[in-house]
């Protein structure tokens, strides 16, 4: 998880185990503060040390539990500051793309599986070195900061083996506008919707394509993956959000649902890829 953000749960963390020990009636253990709240001793101790997000609720009732209800606010406050934790691309970016790839790759290893989301960029997973490459390049010129395109590049690639291990499931969906934006050169795009053309089928692997004639419940925007029930990665322009609070990832996870009903799978992805592919080369 991001640095930013791991270090502003970590302060909570240490800000609730303070209070724990400073109770007005007495220094609680973490298994009479887990009592009273009537929660597992777990809780307590992933709270504590920063392995767990807390919700607002979670905090009313520590304040409450530890006699110190009028710290609520300030909990809150700090809670606030981080529960949709934003990474700057350009701090992020500032020790070059390698650490970035690294730590998304880390949760992509313990995941089983994915859900992912993408209205204008081929999925990083099914991407050809070469089409990874153009892309990288574009947020390196855009941003800054980041050199080691081709570090990145292997990172992305290397991150693909996950698809050929058993167990594991990834379910994609995109919108037409991914097949055809043209960030690369015709010929790169062309091989790139070959690969796509090839995953359809394999058992790893769940691609739906939402073509732009299709009706749609909600607006196709917002990249975003969901990995199993834990974590949400979504990005925009400046930054990218992690969120492992239950909340948003059960919004998350609806509105990939709700996009998926618009998808189309298997022979008609297929024609819509083979489409894309041709209006590369007109006659």
């Amino acid at each position: 998880m991001s640095t930013d953000y791991q270090q502003a749960r970590t302060a909570l963390g240490a800000r609730l185990r303070e209070l724990r020990f400073l109770c007005p009636s007495g220094r609680l253990t973490g298994r009479q503060l887990a009592q009273r709240l009537g929660w597992p001793g777990s809780k307590v101790s992933k709270l504590e040390n920063g392995r767990q997000t807390a919700t607002p609720e979670d905090l009313r009732a520590w304040a409450d539990a530890t006699e110190q209800p009028g710290v609520y606010p300030e909990l809150a406050a700090r809670l606030a500051g981080f529960e949709s934790h934003i990474r700057s691309w350009r701090r992020a970016l500032a020790n070059g793309f390698k650490p970035l790839h690294e730590g998304l790759s880390a949760e992509i290893d313990r995941t089983s599986d994915l859900w992912i989301w993408e209205e204008s960029v081929i999925a990083g997973l099914l991407q050809t070195p070469e089409y990874a490459r153009h892309v990288i390049q574009r947020y390196s010129e855009l941003l800054g900061g980041a050199d080691d395109i081709e570090t990145a590049v292997r990172s992305r690639v290397q991150r693909q083996e996950w698809l050929y291990r058993s167990g594991r499931k990834l379910h994609v969906v995109m919108w037409e506008a991914a097949l055809r934006s043209l960030i690369c050169p015709p010929s790169v795009l062309a091989s790139q919707l070959d690969r796509l053309n090839g995953m359809i089928g394999m058992d790893t692997v769940e691609l739906g394509v939402i073509p732009f004639t299709a009706s749609v419940k909600i607006v196709p925007a917002n990249g975003f993956w969901v990995l199993d029930d834990r974590l949400v990665v979504a990005e925009d322009w400046h930054a990218e959000l992690w969120l492992d609070d239950a909340d948003n990832i059960t919004l998350y996870k609806k509105v990939w649902k709700t996009l998926s009903e618009s998808a189309v799978y298997g022979a008609d992805a297929h024609s819509v890829i083979a489409s894309a592919r041709r209006s590369l080369y007109p006659r």
